[in-house]
Order: C-alpha cells, then sequence, then structure tokens
C-alpha cells in the first residue's frame, strides 16, 4: 500500500521548527553583533543587545516544541495504523 502523505504537505510541528530555526539565527547574529565591540577594543552596545542574544535560546525551545510536537504525531499515527 503507498504511502498517502504528499511530500509537499507540512507534517505536525514542521512550522514550529522552522520559526525557532529562523529566530535562532536571528539570536545568533544578535550574539555575533553584541561580541564584536569587545573584540574591536570599541564601546560595547547597550544592555537591550545583550537581551536580543537571548533569541538563540528562545528559538531552540520553539524547534524542540516542534520536534516534541512531529513526534507525538507520529506516534499517534503509528498507534491508529496498529488498529
Amino acid at each position: 500500500m503507498p504511502d498517502k502523505t504528499q511530500t509537499n504537505s507540512a507534517a505536525a510541528g514542521d512550522r514550529l521548527i522552522r520559526a525557532g530555526a529562523v529566530v535562532f539565527f536571528i539570536g545568533a547574529l544578535a550574539t555575533l553583533v553584541t561580541v564584536t565591540p569587545f573584540l574591536l577594543g570599541t564601546t560595547p552596545f547597550p544592555t537591550y543587545m545583550f537581551g536580543l542574544s537571548m533569541l538563540m535560546g528562545v528559538g531552540f525551545l520553539v524547534a524542540g516544541a516542534g520536534v516534541l510536537r512531529s513526534i507525538a504525531a507520529g506516534r499517534r499515527q503509528a498507534r491508529g495504523a496498529a488498529r
């Protein structure tokens, strides 16, 4: 029996994973921008820039939530097929 899932269909959690990756990379860029003045010996950025660096952790958590949601959907699908 062929698989009924289309290759272009979005599985559960895919959007969360993509959004988490985007937020993570924005946080990584903010971290590089924030650390650069320390390496160059210039005046550091304001404190809120360090807060933007926290987006790396937020993106990681969002992507992790997407992975967990995808795992849960796969388990539900496997249980439904086993019955």
